[in-house]
């Protein structure tokens, strides 16, 4: 574990030197465990982002034209330099986050799973061809560059997020903005200076730090060629009309209510444990969080008594703790906005079957605590059921049979996630098919998927059509080429003509 965090001011990393915000206003950031202050980042203002943005574009051109393999050195130098602080990195994450060092350790491998799949680009970026479309004729698709991009993190997964965008957008040939969560910006800080480290080219990797005006210029910059974005659906909406009124490409990952389905063929020894750290891993601050269970059939009596028995054992406590289960959630703002869901959920007629509100944490008075909570007899049209509380609530429904359950899922505005506990093939085919969620589990809480796939939700939970990591994310940062080849003899007639 690394020393304790402190940052004086984090600074913008632009054109391939630190440098502080042209702004003059900071916030300071706490331990969210111990309220102790971690340091202060800026709120920056829009000169900060076209000073980024001009560094980008001033980079790209011989950066675009640097050999595809050359490129993707770079992120093998980056995979081992981000490898060398594994361990300091899951450390940062925690202390500023709040979330257990298990837990950090996790996202912060999947952020470097994105740099090793990354680094494979040049088989990932290859084109198609095909001789003799027509007499004399040859086709060749390609993929190109296209210019500056920038991405936008959300404050849940500091390591992990930004690392879905920036090593494919840079190995495809592209240079990138990112914008760190202005609640999370240390972990993307200690990455800058490792990134700093490997000899990029000066403004191919561009950070800048910021709130609500920061993220506008970005969606608006003449200069922007697309934006990847991750964040609630109100602003991720906002992001996406923003980009398109200029032109850019476009990928929001908005807000989820995900689903958990429950049969009682499952096998409950294994499905509960898993149920419960998919809704209270990371404090259930996670876009892939199940905080709604759907018991199906006879599965709601014995589901919640299993589950109640299981959540007692929980432990909350400093993430950086042995033992600990569970840490803090991000602020005191944001706690103060679970607890009035709870009173919300209570009010509308639900049963607050494990409530959470009055945890305590010895030795950690001004850590921002919520207990696992449980509701039961929720029905879909509570606010709980509808709104992304974001926090450790779970809530349990019932349904009758797989129809029903579907169409609670189906009414639902978002659709990020969803999963299904059974041991029944058929039930688990039909849920697969018919889900409205673009990323499913069958007998997994958390349906992350990996970074040869590609993640993204559907309905509101999504905006664009071309998704994060995988092989959307190629699509998204290259332009398309078809060439059409006809050569001709001095006689005018195709000289390989058969």
């Amino acid at each position: 574990m690394s020393e304790k965090l402190f940052v004086e001011q984090v600074q913008n990393y632009i054109g391939g030197k630190f440098v502080p915000s042209q702004g003059s206003e900071y916030r300071q950031l706490n331990n969210p465990a111990t309220g102790e202050p971690v340091g202060s980042c800026p709120v920056g203002v829009a000169a900060d982002v076209d000073a980024a943005v001009a560094a980008a574009k001033e980079a790209y051109p011989s950066w675009s034209q640097t050999p595809v393999p050359v490129r993707a050195r770079y992120l093998f130098d980056l995979r081992n330099a981000l490898e060398a602080h594994f361990e300091e990195l899951a450390s940062i994450v925690t202390q500023e986050h709040g979330k257990t060092l298990a837990e950090s350790r996790g996202s912060t491998r999947r952020g470097i799973d994105m740099v090793e799949v990354a680094a494979g680009m040049p088989s990932l970026m290859m084109g198609n061809s095909l001789e003799q479309i027509a007499s004399g004729i040859d086709c060749v698709e390609q993929r190109q560059p296209m210019g500056v991009f920038a991405a936008i993190a959300p404050y849940n997964f500091p390591a992990m997020v930004p690392l879905w965008f920036l090593p494919f957008c840079i190995a495809s040939g592209n240079t990138i903005v990112v914008k760190p969560s202005e609640q999370t910006p240390f972990c993307q800080n200690r990455m800058i200076e490792i990134i700093d480290s490997i000899g990029l080219p000066p403004g191919v990797v561009n950070y800048v730090h910021g709130a609500k005006d920061v993220v506008t210029r970005i969606a608006e910059h003449p200069d922007v060629a697309g934006v990847s974005f991750v964040g609630s659906s109100a602003v991720a909406k906002k992001v996406y009309a923003k980009a398109g009124a200029t032109g850019k490409r476009c990928q929001a990952l908005g807000g989820a209510k995900n689903f958990i389905l429950v049969a009682d063929d499952c096998n409950w020894e294994k499905s509960v444990p898993n149920i419960i750290d998919s809704c209270y891993g990371c404090a259930g601050q996670r876009c892939l969080a199940g905080s709604t269970l759907i018991a199906i059939g006879d599965a709601y009596e014995p589901l919640v008594a299993k589950l109640k028995a299981q959540i007692a054992k929980i432990k909350v406590g400093n993430g950086l703790h042995e033992g600990v289960h569970m840490g803090p959630v991000i602020s005191a703002s944001h706690k103060a906005k679970i607890l009035s869901l709870i009173e919300l959920g209570i009010k509308e007629g639900a049963t607050l079957a494990i409530d959470g509100r009055d945890i305590e944490v010895d030795g950690h008075p001004n850590g921002h605590w919520v207990g696992p909570s449980l509701f039961t007899d929720v029905n879909p049209t509570m606010t709980i059921a509808q709104e992304e509380i974001f926090g450790p609530v779970m809530c349990i429904l019932r349904a009758k049979d797989l129809d029903e359950a579907l169409a609670i899922l189906d009414s639902h505005p978002l659709a990020n996630a969803a999963s299904l506990y059974t041991a029944n093939g058929g039930l688990a085919r039909e849920f697969v098919k018919r889900a409205p969620a673009a990323m499913v589990g069958i007998n997994v809480g958390v349906s992350a998927p990996m970074a040869f796939f590609t993640f993204g939700g559907s309905k509101g939970s999504f905006f664009g059509d071309l998704k994060a990591h995988g092989r959307d994310s190629i699509a998204f940062y290259t332009n398309n080429k078809t060439a059409i080849y006809r050569w001709f003899s001095e006689e005018g007639e195709a000289n390989y003509a058969r």
